[in-house]
């Protein structure tokens, strides 16, 4: 995957991501990672016009890829297929009706709710990297307000860590940022960037900031557990 997108790719990213193409298929198309197409996407257009097309997006998909359109797609297919195979009515043959065939089924069937709990124990499983694994480099920032007090943040703040369990978006976190420029933006009137330009002190410091109930260090496309 390349490193940076380009400003054209970012053109053509918000472009397609407006016209409703999905994330997933976004980062197939431009061959980066999800997490990296959403930080460009919210950089571009801003969060609030992200977190609503998003929420536009989720709906579309629920209602096409629910369980009743998927039965109803597979019933149109069946009898599509039929009607294909079907002989020539002019051989005055007559062909047998099935107890169970699927054209006497009308588009109104009640089809039965799912009733199962999905676990995402994997997902969070696999989301995090332990602190002592973690590759940090040279130099990185991060925002503290006036008084040099950290920005802590919880983990639900983040949208593209919304699939995790409750109690894993219930977290403290704080966020590092390898950008200075993109620091700067996402920082407010009462805050400022610090620069840290030796990353060994996460490690060193990991104790301490678990003491303060901070357990999560945001950090680009990659979320590091202490």
């Amino acid at each position: 995957m390349a490193k940076r997108l380009s400003e054209q790719d970012k053109k053509k990213l918000v472009e397609c991501f407006t016209a409703g193409i999905t994330i997933d298929e976004l980062s197939q198309q431009f061959r980066f990672t999800k997490l990296t197409i959403i930080r460009n996407l919210k950089k571009d257009i801003g969060e609030e016009k992200y977190k609503k097309l998003i929420s536009q997006s989720k709906t579309t998909e629920i209602r096409i890829n629910s369980p009743v359109n998927k039965f109803l797609n597979e019933i149109n297919n069946k009898n599509f297929s039929k009607k294909n195979t079907q002989k020539d009515p002019s051989e005055n043959e007559k062909l047998p009706i099935l107890e169970n065939d699927f054209s006497l089924i009308t588009p109104f069937t009640e089809i039965a709710p799912l009733d199962f709990d999905i676990d995402n124990s994997p997902q969070k499983d696999l989301s995090s990297v332990p602190i002592e694994e973690a590759v940090f480099p040279r130099i990185v920032y991060i925002i503290v307000d006036k008084k040099t007090e950290l920005e802590i943040k919880f983990l639900r703040d983040y949208p593209e860590w919304e699939f995790l369990s409750k109690d894993e978006l219930d977290r403290r976190t704080i966020e590092i940022y390898y950008d200075l420029k993109f620091a700067k933006r996402c920082c407010n009137k009462e805050q400022k960037v610090v620069k840290v330009p030796n990353t060994n002190v996460f490690k060193i410091a990991a104790t301490k900031l678990k003491s303060k109930g901070i357990s999560r260090i945001v950090a680009s496309d990659t979320l590091i557990a202490l």
